[in-house]
């Protein structure tokens, strides 16, 4: 038997005005369904994607399955949200009324997968020539538009939602913090702040990503086509920020890639500082582009140093699926069969 005050805290009832789940040890779950149903039409419904060549809305929701739930755990908040949505679009091209319709699936909105990682599968309700260019405006230009409000969504989920499930602890505690004076509390701020973010960078394992590639081009083509706007710009479908200089800054498909040109070796070389919106702000990988032209082709390695290892995967594969891929088609730098 504990002696008088020395009794396991987890199970002292403390003298609080509620009386409940004292020091958060308990298990609590708050149902977030209808919540999160009703957030992500705010979200989405309605939302309007448009540029020189088409304008498209997002109609409504026609069918949200899944769940999602918060827990409370000894004071630790634990998500779960696994969602298949559909909706329905609308659009046009520029100068045109005839409306083309469609539709956006979402199969994989869940915590196992990142923002990056959630599928948009876009559709036509009747295929034409115009229907195919709205179709790809909306999934060139739309789709990190749509995840963007689908992060706000994770976001708001894990603040706005489960506000009140963490309660105070005793009176007595709080008291005591109080009288650390705010001086002291400066103090301990200032010197603990590099350690937590340290901390929390060391957390992060890393790994180097090498793709080697064939292009049907000159070195120097293949160097123009990743440094010259016009041409970045025709690749990606969409307007560019950067300058090709050293120092100089570079933002892409719609701010969801930055960086900066660390080095510049015409026709050889690009060295530069490159990250996703997803990742921590600090985090950057350093991207090194080696060109090797041949008698009649070009090899081109891209080296990316400091690739987050839950990010391996699905960094390939958009390097191939807006990178590589694009390029070859758009300028026809293919390999010759």
């Amino acid at each position: 038997m504990a002696k008088w005050g020395e009794g396991d805290p987890r199970w002292i009832v403390e003298e609080r005005p509620d009386a409940t789940n004292v020091n958060n040890w308990h298990w609590t779950e708050k149902n977030a369904c209808q919540w999160s149903k009703d957030k992500l039409a705010s979200l989405l419904v309605g939302m309007v994607l448009e540029n020189d060549v088409a304008k498209c809305e997002i109609a409504k929701i026609d069918s949200c399955e899944g769940e999602a739930v918060a827990n409370n755990r000894k004071g630790k908040l634990i998500f779960f949200y696994e969602w298949d949505l559909t909706l329905s679009w609308k659009g046009h091209l520029s100068g045109t009324a005839k409306e083309i319709e469609g539709t956006i699936n979402i199969p994989n909105l869940s915590e196992e997968n990142s923002v990056a990682e959630i599928e948009i599968n876009i559709s036509l309700k009747e295929p034409s020539n115009e229907a195919t260019i709205v179709k790809d405006f909306l999934y060139h230009q739309g789709r990190s538009k749509i995840r963007d409000q689908l992060e706000k969504y994770i976001k708001d989920l894990k603040e706005e939602f489960s506000k009140g499930m963490i309660l105070p602890k005793k009176d007595i505690e709080s008291s005591s913090k109080a009288k650390v004076s705010k001086e002291s509390l400066k103090n301990i701020h200032n010197s603990d702040n590099g350690a937590k973010e340290d901390k929390s960078k060391s957390k992060i394992d890393t790994t180097t990503v090498v793709m080697d590639v064939v292009f049907q081009c000159s070195g120097e083509d293949f160097y123009n086509v990743l440094t010259t706007p016009e041409l970045v710009s025709a690749f990606t479908q969409q307007s560019v920020t950067f300058q090709a200089t050293k120092g100089g800054k570079f933002q892409l498909f719609d701010g969801n890639i930055t960086g900066e040109f660390l080095e510049l070796c015409p026709g050889k070389k690009i060295v530069k500082n490159w990250r996703t919106k997803q990742w921590p702000d600090w985090l950057y990988s350093t991207v090194t582009v080696t060109i090797n032209q041949q008698e009649d082709h070009t090899k081109v390695k891209v080296t990316l140093v400091g690739v987050p290892k839950s990010d391996e995967a699905i960094t390939r594969q958009n390097w191939e699926r807006y990178y590589f891929t694009p390029i070859k088609r758009t300028f026809g730098y293919g390999m010759l069969l």
